[in-house]
């Protein structure tokens, strides 16, 4: 390439720069020296531009187009974008190495480079391009922290979702079968009722008839102590089916489970026969048996809205919605709130195991903050375990402070490890399984309440401590707030 052609393009190049805030008011010939040293690339919109692996070796400042990179071990998570304008790749003093995920344009793109053995050069050079370029990758770091910290916290909210979905769809689905069961069930008590309105009744049968349901509805409803032995039972249906099936009562299979659990015998029903007759002996039965089944529906369905209620004031308690930053905390109250949002993962084989201070005073604290910081515990503890064995939760005063502990019966933390398990980004889970913030994030809470964490761990014994001051932090004057 001849010399004439190298001086245009690192005049085009000069140019290029100069457009370039970081670039633009250097002088003329610190900007020339830059240029000179730089070669063009260009992207079609698409074009991988580097992959998992590949070394790290330029400088690169994006003149047109859109560069995006999503790192390996989170895809389809947060994406750094780089747009025209923009100095991104490697930067003076930075350690990075390899691409740690898919860098392409998204767009047709134009790009300026330097080679990383102009580094030292252009820092002696150029000073002041070299402050920018660390002050560039300062940015970088904290745009990094937060998209992790905003990943984090996004997928801590699909799992209390995944949980929360999990454990109110039971109960409305349950209330749902009991309100159709409640349809077919008001239709035996219309057909039974149309039945006595073809033959009357006496002012002494009705009466006896409603006294023998309401007996019987009250007698299934207010059942307390050990379960039935399930032969005697077995037996007891068998004989009132038998009774059914030779009076001539039709569905006799359907209706006597109902009436068995309801307490009735076969001298019940002869007493029933006598009262009504043996022609309405059948719809009696039937009313009866409807009648049970109804208020045993009802009570379902109460249980079903107040299980919906519960879940739903623990989700309000939990966030503390609608209240002030700072309150009077309960631990014993959120620590179980968040358990309740946990159902679900606490069913298929943990024992939860309780010892909570009975006098144990209320804190002040940032409510919603702190329950962050159970979240993360219970749910690395339970993750620790597999899903199956003791989760350990104590709370309990010492002096002037709050003591939660959380702990498991897990394998416990590797000795080489546990100096590193509060740093930002590590983490032991799987990819794509957690961003190595959770604990990160939980520090940073306690440490917002003046309090303090740290973690003892031996095989099958793991627990961490959370100490917190009981009258909590203080909150700024609200004219020494940030505005942000």
């Amino acid at each position: 390439m001849s010399e004439a052609i190298v001086n245009n393009h690192a005049e085009r190049f000069a140019a290029d720069l100069r457009k370039v805030s970081t670039f633009s008011d250097l002088p003329e010939d610190e900007l020339e020296w830059v240029a000179q040293r730089m070669d063009e690339v260009r992207f079609h919109a698409g074009e991988v531009y580097g992959r998992p692996g590949d070394p790290v070796e330029y400088l690169v400042v994006l003149l047109e187009g859109e560069l995006q990179f999503e790192r390996k071990d989170a895809p389809g998570g947060p994406v750094l974008t780089a747009r025209a304008g923009d100095v991104t790749g490697l930067l003076p003093f930075s350690r990075l190495k390899k691409f740690g995920g898919m860098a392409r344009a998204t767009m047709p793109s134009r790009v300026l480079r330097l080679h990383k053995d102009h580094f030292p050069d252009m820092l002696q050079r150029v000073p002041e391009l070299g402050q920018r370029l660390v002050g560039l990758m300062s940015d970088r770091i904290r745009e990094v922290a937060r998209m992790e910290t905003q990943q984090e916290k996004l997928m801590a909210l699909g799992k209390l979702s995944a949980g929360l979905a999990h454990e109110l769809n039971n109960p409305a689905s349950a209330a749902r079968r009991a309100a159709l069961n409640l349809t077919e069930a008001m239709e035996d008590v219309r057909a039974a009722t149309i039945k006595f309105m073809e033959r009357p009744l006496s002012e002494a049968q009705r009466e006896g008839i409603l006294m023998l349901e309401k007996k019987s509805a009250q007698h299934a409803a207010s059942r307390v102590g050990p379960p039935e032995d399930p032969l005697e039972r077995s037996d007891r249906e068998e004989q009132i089916t038998a009774w059914l099936e030779r009076n001539g009562v039709e569905d006799a299979w359907k209706i006597a489970p109902v009436l068995a659990e309801a307490g009735a015998k076969a001298e019940k029903l002869d007493a029933l026969k006598e009262l009504v007759g043996p022609d309405l002996v059948g719809p009696a039965a039937k009313r009866i048996a409807a009648v049970i089944t109804i208020f045993g529906l009802i009570q379902e369905i109460d249980n079903s809205t107040r299980r919906i209620s519960d879940l739903v004031t623990a989700i309000k308690r939990y966030s503390y919605m609608d209240q002030s930053p700072i309150q009077e905390v309960d631990l014993k109250e959120d620590l179980e709130n968040t358990l309740k949002i946990f159902g679900h993962r606490l069913k298929s084989g943990v024992t939860v195991i309780r010892e909570y201070e009975p006098d144990l005073p209320r804190i002040c604290a940032y409510g919603g903050e702190l329950n962050q910081v159970w979240t993360n515990l219970i749910d690395n503890a339970i993750d620790a375990m597999d899903g199956k064995g003791e989760l350990r939760m104590r709370a309990f005063r010492e002096l002037d402070s709050a003591i939660v502990e959380i702990g498991d019966n897990g394998p416990g933390v590797p000795p080489e490890i546990r100096s590193r398990i509060f740093e930002p980004f590590f983490t032991t889970k799987k990819v794509g399984a957690g961003t190595g913030l959770g604990l990160d994030t939980a520090m940073r809470i306690v440490r917002k309440h003046h309090g303090a964490m740290d973690l003892k761990s031996r095989p099958g014994d793991t627990t961490f401590r959370v100490r917190l001051p009981i009258k909590g932090p203080q909150e700024k004057p609200a004219e020494e707030k940030s505005p942000n």
